[in-house]
């Protein structure tokens, strides 16, 4: 019989598996596609980009306002967000009432304006309660004004409704209506504008 030079034949086959996986890995990593520009490799900077301003309390970082401006803000984002949703309502109900066949009746044309105008003067007592900042007195008059421009509005929409009038009143009144809650939502904007720049 033969002497074995080797005693431990065996102890080869792990170095050859172990140079095979590194030839597979080096030729499965160059038929990857490149890397896109924006690809964030570990240990490399990263570059956050700031969006753009929409006018918003959301848009400061950090919460660089003090705490009753901030509040005031996000106060006004509140009540215009529930503004909005009363301006498409006291259309879709407008729409409705006037559509033919009538697809909203009187009824329920009533007591949908109704609600519109309870819950606008409840808006408008809400701003007319706010705290404001100091240096944001002129927009909180803008805002009130445009909010009860606002809730009078409502209150002569649901009063054309009631009445024999042709529909031109309730007409002027509904479109006077999302005139001032758009004027609302505007100013909402210049106060946030203002308390950035305090």
């Amino acid at each position: 019989m033969g002497a074995n030079l080797d005693p431990k034949p065996g102890r080869w086959i792990l170095p050859l598996v172990i140079l095979g996986m590194i030839g597979f890995t080096y030729f499965f990593v160059r038929e990857l596609p490149e890397a896109s520009p924006d690809t964030t490799l570990v240990g490399q900077p990263v570059t956050t980009t700031i969006p753009e301003s929409t006018g918003t309390s959301e848009d400061l970082v950090g919460g660089t306002l003090d705490p009753e401006t901030q509040a005031y803000v996000d106060e006004l984002d509140t009540t215009n967000d529930a503004l909005q949703l009363l301006g498409v309502e006291i259309l879709t109900a407008n729409d409705g009432f006037d559509a033919d066949p009538r697809e909203v009746p009187y009824e329920e044309a009533e007591q949908r304006f109704e609600a519109v105008q309870t819950q606008t003067q409840v808006l408008a007592d809400n701003l007319d309660a706010l705290a404001v900042p100091e240096g944001m007195e002129i927009n909180q008059e803008a805002l009130k004004t445009a909010m009860q421009f606002a809730a009078l509005s409502a209150g002569d929409a649901l009063s054309g409704l009631r009445s024999t009038d042709s529909g031109e009143l309730r007409q002027n009144a509904v479109e006077a209506y999302t005139k001032y809650v758009a004027d609302f939502a505007t100013e909402v904007t210049n106060a946030h504008n203002t308390a950035d720049s305090l």
